[in-house]
C-alpha cells in the first residue's frame, strides 16, 4: 500500500491521533456511549477543562464525534474506525510491553504512531523495511496498513492547516 503522506501530514496527523485527551474521549465513548456535553468533566475527570474543550472541539472539526439530541457527544463512523484503530494498535503494543510492560493507553498508542510515522512519509519509504521483517516490528504491518486507510479516509487529519495571514 502507498504512502501518500509528506512529513508535515505525518507529523500534524501524529500529533493529532497521539493527544491523549483525544484518545481517552473517543475510547471513553466508545467504551460506555455518548456523554452528555455536561457530564464531560466527571466522566473524564483527569483531563482539565481546556483538555476537554480542546479534544471535543478537535474531534468534532474532524468528524469524530457529533452531537446527538437527547444523548451528547457520539462517535460517528470515523470516530468508531479510530477507537478500532487505537485498540488494534494497543494489542500490538501489549503483546509486545512496549513502551513499557505496564503503562497507560495513550501512551502505547502514541508509541506505535512514533513507531509507524517513518513508514507513513513519501520521503522515507525505506523506513517499511522493518515493519516486515521477522521481528517484533513485522506486526506492526496490519496496524500501518489499517492507519494508512483510515488516514485515506479521513484526509482533513493529516491535512496541515495554512499559515494565518498576518494582519
Amino acid at each position: 500500500m502507498s504512502t501518500p503522506f509528506t512529513p508535515a501530514e505525518v507529523r500534524h496527523a501524529v500529533e493529532l491521533l497521539a493527544s491523549r485527551s483525544l484518545i481517552r474521549l473517543v475510547t471513553e465513548i466508545d467504551d460506555n456511549g455518548a456523554i452528555p456535553p455536561r457530564r464531560l468533566a466527571g466522566t473524564l475527570h483527569d483531563l482539565s477543562t481546556h483538555q476537554l474543550r480542546s479534544a471535543s472541539d478537535t474531534a468534532r472539526a474532524h468528524g469524530l464525534v457529533r452531537i446527538a439530541p437527547g444523548s451528547g457527544l457520539e462517535l460517528t463512523e470515523a470516530g468508531a474506525e479510530l477507537a478500532d484503530l487505537y485498540d488494534a494498535m494497543a494489542r500490538w503494543a501489549r503483546r509486545h510491553a512496549v513502551p513499557a510492560p505496564v503503562c497507560e493507553f495513550s501512551r502505547r498508542i502514541r508509541h506505535v504512531l512514533d513507531l509507524l510515522a517513518p513508514s507513513l512519509s513519501t520521503e522515507r519509504a525505506d523506513a517499511l523495511s522493518p515493519l516486515t521483517g521477522d521481528g517484533a516490528e513485522a506486526g506492526l504491518a496490519r496496524p500501518r496498513t489499517l492507519l494508512i486507510q483510515w488516514l485515506a479516509d479521513n484526509p482533513k487529519v493529516a491535512r496541515v492547516p495554512e499559515p494565518e495571514p498576518v494582519a
